[in-house]
């Protein structure tokens, strides 16, 4: 899945469940999920706290294993594949987004953005440089590009976070409650940069408290205790998968 493939990008889950240890048989988290998301959308994961939203983005990102199911990814088993190729598939193909920005705070803003670079070897260090510079003018904080994250506001801090998220030009952007610390009017502007790389052609899936998801995304999935209970489509979305 190569950072040109947007085209054939999608998300597939087949009978997928996550049950989390401990007592009485354990904590399911989530329960026969059957979902399929195809490229170039923006997709809100929706639904109240406990009711497996961040557990399914994890799953869909390579950060944790479904108990049973098939995550496919890209035409990838990504739950078939050991931890070291987990990981250099994670690195290179899919860019996430952590509520708490999750910006190393000894490195510059810039040096943050270069860390995906450096892990893959996707560029060398003097083009990754240039291009932390070129995506952090694309999320409108070229000036912070020399500072240290704890000097940053929390709005250009997620901005930095998405930068580096898309690092590596990934297919898929993965971003899990990216509003939740920020002001309303910040937080817009982060949605905007999300829908923009959906525009551009990454699949995105956004976990969100947002109350206005039905005017802001494509596709917004709903979750309770584990299950899809509700899939609703954009009227522009809805109007162009049937035209196609």
């Amino acid at each position: 899945m190569s950072s040109n493939a947007h085209g054939v990008h999608l998300i597939e889950l087949q009978g997928v469940s996550k049950i989390y240890p401990g007592a009485e048989g354990g904590f399911r988290a989530l329960e026969d999920i059957d979902l399929t998301l195809p490229p170039g959308e923006l997709t809100a994961v929706v639904g109240k706290s406990g009711s497996g939203k961040s557990t399914l983005v994890n799953l869909i990102a390579g950060l944790d294993r479904p108990t049973r199911g098939a995550v496919v990814v890209g035409g990838i088993a990504v739950h078939t594949l050991d931890e070291s190729k987990l990981a250099a598939w994670r690195g290179r193909h899919v860019g996430v987004v952590f509520q708490f920005f999750q910006l190393l705070p000894t490195l510059t803003v810039a040096e943050n953005v270069m860390l995906p670079m450096d892990f893959c070897g996707t560029y060398p260090a003097e083009q990754a440089r240039a291009r932390a510079h070129e995506l952090l003018a694309r999320v409108g904080i070229a000036d912070q590009a020399n500072k240290l994250p704890a000097t940053l506001s929390g709005g250009q801090q997620q901005r930095a976070a998405i930068a580096r998220a898309l690092a590596n030009d990934p297919a898929l952007l993965v971003a899990d409650e990216p509003t939740g610390n920020l002001d309303s009017r910040t937080a817009d502007a982060v949605l905007q940069l999300l829908s923009d790389q959906a525009r551009s052609g990454k699949t995105v899936v956004v976990v969100t408290h947002e109350r206005d998801v039905a005017r802001r995304f494509d596709r917004v999935i709903a979750l309770a205790d584990g299950r899809v209970v509700g899939q609703s489509l954009s009227e522009q979305r809805a109007a162009a998968v049937r035209a196609s």
